[in-house]
């Protein structure tokens, strides 16, 4: 009897064990427990803000007592957001110029713990942190009727058919994860924007929201219509010139400002895809967003006007934005600031960066990066984009950028982001926006210790070294089975998820067609923007220039971007172009299938339900590595008329099953396993 019972506490005890260690994602990296005791925290004074904070440190810090303190003259940490955190004899102070700055110095010293990385000693040097852009900023593409365009983890978190008087606990949450890595303004909609988010109905629901982020810091923003005046307003026109027009902004604004004191101000997506905008009404860039600036101004407001623009011209689109833009330099108003993207077309895998960056030094500049993963394998594709981020910053200067935006990848999945991998992109926008000079490594570390192990100190070293490993090879593993050596834009129509290097569909624009990217023929592949081509390396400064203008000095990572390049040219290994094509191809199946066997040896430190999630994540990736594989290269091997190398794993496909693979456009997420495998 007393085995029998034995056996059963012991049976109970298990199912609490595997109860308790069996995760969702959906804590983030916000998952620390909290302490044995309770630990004296003191605030200067009660606020929702600072009540947050203290509340934070209480659920999670296991260490000394802490005080908050607000320091008007603080030397170090000049900006409002920034803090300092100093170990005392008994306790630990952190101060700031701001409520919001004594926050983040709470999620920071949290931070701190939960990685192991806290000062060892009283006489460790004061921690100071300053943000380096003033605005930090997601932009959601999310749209009224609760879909995301180009997002792969549900529908909107926004729920606008429940708003004002039904409050999702998401909400909360969003801010709070958002604030942990210091994140201060959102866009709530789409940048194909619906004029009805300007309506009283939606005003008074983003009103809501706006009271619930104003604690964490965070500001709202709104994606405008530039026709909303007719479609609201019943005007006749949209011209920003017209003293009816100008009027109806003012008052809208007015109307804005007096639901959210603090709201933020617009972004603008204008004569880009359709887009109505000024120079339909043969006006300039600079004189539509001019004239919401100066409705805004009188509350601090700003404009956020995206500079992705193209349209079915004869030129080279990677030139577009730039040709558009430049003579514009010096005509936009001090609260108007030009939203870039990071590359040159549209968040390519790999792109050389924008060369509108550093080309209008009298306007304020910032850059639009994409964490959600539209061109990276969407929610299925293990795709840490630190690196990709970084990579933009070593020939963009930070000082010369006055903002920074993420495209989200924020749903209603359980874990956020669709892959619960997809979570470190969040996080990695957030660390990046406010230190742009941390490593990727430090990021990996970070996000791995706070979000995936059972138990941090009880991993071992080789595991987490081989985990952080992985991430950071995990984007070069995507642009080497997807396009390699600077080919871009390869994907299937409309949707962008798989390989579809063939597609011509008769009647479209071109340059939505893969091969007005690769350009391949019998004599070579890729686009000649070159001196010779569209000449786009004119764009690009001198040193830049004269180095990606030679075929034989132009970096291999950017060559076929910038040269239309001979099948038999040798490149820096020795291997022909075909040759060297081939074995990246190859290279980047072979990384996925180490990825697995690195993933696999980690089962017995992450949880059983993540481990098996993501586990599942990586057979889709696998299996698509080798669709993009052998789509490409049976595909290119038709104008190169040259066999495989011995050496590389050889297609098992047929290209004309390939070519007969079409998924669907229509209500397109992320495809499932089973759609998958029909294709494969």
């Amino acid at each position: 009897m007393k085995r029998r019972n034995y056996l059963l506490f012991l049976s109970m005890i298990a199912m609490f064990v595997t109860r308790v260690a069996a995760e969702d994602g959906s804590r983030l990296w916000l998952r620390q427990t909290a302490g044995d005791s309770i630990v004296h925290i003191s605030i200067p004074r009660q606020s929702p803000t600072l009540n947050i904070a203290a509340e934070e440190l209480r659920k999670d810090w296991k260490g000394v007592p802490v005080e908050l303190h607000i320091d008007k003259k603080q030397e170090k940490t000049k900006s409002a957001e920034g803090f300092c955190i100093r170990s005392g004899k008994d306790k630990i102070i952190i101060t700031s110029r701001s409520e919001i700055g004594l926050l983040y110095g709470s999620y920071h010293l949290l931070r701190l713990q939960a990685t192991h990385t806290l000062p060892s000693s009283e006489s460790a040097q004061p921690i100071y942190e300053v943000p380096a852009f003033k605005l930090r900023i997601l932009n959601h593409w999310d749209n009224l009727d609760g879909t995301v365009e180009r997002g792969y983890a549900g529908q909107s978190l926004w729920k606008w058919d429940e708003l004002p008087d039904k409050l999702s606990p998401r909400y909360t949450e969003y801010a709070r994860a958002n604030a942990s890595i210091g994140i201060n303004g959102t866009v709530l909609n789409n940048v194909n924007a619906s004029p009805q988010i300007l309506s009283e109905e939606y005003l008074q629901k983003i009103k809501t929201l706006a009271d619930i982020f104003r604690p964490y810091g965070i500001r709202v923003f709104l994606s405008i219509n530039f026709a909303t005046p007719i479609v609201l307003g019943g005007l006749p026109t949209a011209d920003p010139l017209d003293k009816d027009v100008i009027h109806w902004w003012k008052q809208k604004i007015k109307q804005i400002y007096h639901l959210i004191p603090d709201f933020g101000g617009f972004l603008v997506k204008a004569n880009s895809e359709g887009q109505p905008g000024p120079c339909d009404y043969g006006r300039t860039h600079a004189q539509g967003a001019n004239m919401l600036a100066d409705a805004l101004k009188p509350y601090k407001g700003i404009v956020m006007w995206r500079a992705f623009v193209y349209s079915p011209t004869d030129a080279d689109r990677a030139k577009q934005a730039y040709l558009e833009f430049q003579p514009l330099n010096g005509q936009f108003h001090s609260n108007v600031i030009v939203q870039i993207k990071n590359g040159p077309v549209d968040f390519q895998p790999r792109e050389p960066y924008s060369p509108l960056f550093g080309a209008m030094p009298q306007t304020q500049q910032m850059v639009e990066f994409q964490i959600t993963q539209e061109y990276l394998g969407f929610s299925n594709h293990i795709a840490f984009l630190a690196p990709m981020w970084k990579e933009f910053y070593n020939f963009v200067s930070p000082t010369t950028l006055k903002a920074v935006a993420g495209v989200s990848n924020i749903g209603t999945d359980t874990n956020w982001c669709g892959h619960h991998f997809a979570q470190a992109n969040w996080y990695a926008f957030g660390r990046l926006a406010w230190n742009p000079h941390l490593s990727s490594e430090k990021i990996a570390d970070e996000w791995l210790k706070q979000t995936l192990y059972i138990n941090v100190e009880n991993t071992k070293d080789e595991v987490h070294t081989s985990l952080k490993q992985l991430m950071l090879e995990s984007r070069e593993a995507i642009v080497n089975y997807m396009m390699p050596l600077g080919l871009h834009h390869l994907f299937a129509w409309g949707h962008h998820y798989g390989p579809q290097p063939w597609c011509n569909i008769a009647g479209t624009r071109p340059d939505w067609m893969p091969s007005y990217y690769h350009k391949a023929d019998e004599q070579g592949i890729g686009f000649n923007r070159s001196s010779t081509g569209s000449n786009a390396v004119m764009q690009y400064p001198d040193s830049l220039r004269q180095l990606y203008n030679n075929i034989y000095t132009c970096p291999e990572e950017y060559l076929l971007w910038f040269h239309h390049v001979p099948w038999t040219h040798t490149l820096s290994s020795g291997f022909t172009l075909w040759e060297e094509l081939c074995k990246h191809y190859d290279h980047g199946v072979q990384q996925v299938r180490e990825f697995q066997k690195i993933w696999n040896s980690a089962q017995n430190y992450i949880d059983s339900t993540r481990f098996v999630e993501i586990q599942s994540k990586l057979k889709i990736q696998m299996r698509d590595a080798i669709w993009w594989k052998d789509a490409c290269l049976l595909y290119f091997q038709q104008f190169s008329k040259k066999s495989f190398p011995y050496s590389i794993e050889q297609p098992i496909h047929e290209l004309n099953e390939l070519q007969k693979a079409i998924l669907p456009i229509s209500n397109f997420e992320c495809p499932d396993s089973k759609l998958l495998n029909a294709i494969r």
